[in-house]
């Protein structure tokens, strides 16, 4: 029998989580299962437990919907199922119930280094486990055998000028990757709708291993001298994206496999989420609804806003000095907000409190680059700027959320590009909405049509009541 201390990391702390039985099951296995064999097994008993829930709880009431929640973005509107994230007022992102410290602790991590590897977050999202060292290690090596795009991918990207914005290019390359699609190919021929889960969890796991070259052509065309590497079969994903992009400083990396991680999720009702969702509920592949996502977190209420804070923080840096006092630094809070903008990087729809994942980059920060200057300053914007906007008022939440923190820690490794910030975003948010996907395609989700109405159609529903 192994001993305790000579099992894996991940299995030892799963094993804590996990009936004897399963995790028996997993360590005797003779071959670990793969991410597809494992779900395979899955599916049956997630299939049933939808269709026993909705069969006693189908007609039961899920929440209110008020006018001002119509005008408003349907904010806080219970209509979506998302099984992969949770997102708490509170408590912050739950990733399949995990929250992200107990995903750091959990997942297995490159050695040296023990930041999670965004391989094993997809497995976690896709499967509800946490995976063994060996199955997240098989995943490595199987999408960096996917990873190549075609020839005519590379050719519209090298047409691009690089006066179009990345995020453009992005959402245009993926679009161009749809001749590829093994789910659209099948629909044509006719497949059951009892399979279309496979060919999309084909194309969601091609898809995501293909990111990182179209990222890095992007990257390397428009900010350097538009050669890339090849992908290296014996690095992990956050690795061989960090060293297509052309950073190889090991703290780099693993800042990289954080962001990848953390970014990944957030339940199914942001833009880029429940954009991907809805166009694939009209069956289109996963690569067109991926290409719709990305539009969506192109915006700058959304994946645009890390760029945004930097460029902030940048500001008050050149207006006030790089030795602001915390008087001047709340002077320049208040000016932000006198003026009518936002202090960009505090606020959130939903949570209230600090964000988890905010925090999780602080900690990273203090253990790596704790006297860099612009994590002083972010540092003092987090002492002073909850209480003025406490104060202001108007702000319901004054917490930082993840874009409070992540630009300044990409700038300490020179990575300066602010305008390709976004473009990481999306191949971190990949791993979320495909996982998604594949879930809207074993449950055999319809197609999305909400009603709408007028305000003509809403004033007389309430107009003499």
């Amino acid at each position: 029998m192994a001993s305790l201390a000579s099992l894996p990391r991940s299995f030892v702390a799963a094993s804590l989580r996990r009936p004897a039985a399963f995790t028996a099951a997993r360590f005797y296995s003779a071959k670990p299962k793969t991410l597809k064999e494992r779900l395979v097994e899955i599916i049956p008993e997630k299939q049933a437990e939808v269709k026993e829930f909705r069969a006693k709880y189908g007609s039961r009431v899920l929440g209110e919907t008020t006018v001002d929640m119509a005008y408003g973005g349907m904010r806080g509107i219970k209509g979506l199922v998302t099984e992969t994230s949770v997102l708490d007022p509170e408590e912050g992102i739950r990733f399949r119930g995990y929250t992200i410290p107990e995903c750091q602790q959990l997942l297995p991590a490159a050695q040296p280094g023990g930041e999670p590897l965004p391989e094993g977050l997809f497995w976690l999202l896709t499967t509800g486990e946490v995976p063994t060292a060996e199955q997240v290690k098989a995943l490595s090596a199987d999408w960096a055998a996917r990873s190549a795009i075609p020839s005519y991918v590379e050719d519209i990207l090298d047409r691009c000028p690089n006066t179009l914005h990345p995020m453009s290019q992005f959402s245009l390359a993926v679009t161009a990757l749809q001749h590829e699609s093994s789910f659209a190919k099948a629909y044509q021929n006719g497949v059951p709708k009892s399979q279309y889960w496979d060919y999309a969890f084909e194309d969601a796991n091609d898809l995501i291993a293909k990111l990182p070259n179209v990222a890095a052509r992007i990257y390397r065309n428009v900010f350097k001298d538009g050669k890339v590497p090849a992908i290296d079969p014996n690095l992990d994903y956050g690795a061989n994206f960090a060293h297509l992009l052309g950073y190889t400083d090991p703290n780099f990396v693993e800042l990289l496999r954080l962001y990848l991680t953390i970014h990944s999720d957030h339940e199914g009702g942001n833009v880029s989420a429940h954009t991907t969702h809805l166009v694939g509920s009209a069956l289109s592949d996963p690569y067109l609804s991926f290409a719709a996502g990305l539009n969506g977190l192109a915006g700058p209420l959304h994946g645009l806003a890390n760029q945004e804070v930097l460029r902030w923080i940048i500001k008050l840096r050149e207006q006030v000095g790089p030795d602001a006092t915390d008087a001047e630094i709340e002077a320049f809070l208040w000016k932000t907000l006198k003026s009518g903008q936002v202090v960009p990087g505090y606020g959130h729809a939903v949570l209230r409190k600090t964000d988890p994942r905010y925090t999780c980059q602080r900690e990273f920060a203090l253990k790596h680059l704790p006297t860099d200057p612009m994590f002083k300053v972010v540092s003092q914007i987090y002492n002073i700027a909850p209480k003025v906007l406490t104060e202001h008022g108007k702000t319901k939440n004054p917490w930082p959320n993840v874009d409070a923190h992540s630009g300044v820690l990409l700038q300490h490794y020179g990575f300066v590009e602010q305008e390709y910030y976004t473009v990481l975003f999306g191949v971190s948010r990949a791993l979320g909405v495909m996982s998604s996907l594949i879930w809207d395609r074993i449950l055999g989700l319809p197609i999305e049509r909400p009603k709408s109405l007028s305000t003509a159609a809403l004033k007389k529903m309430f107009e003499g009541k």
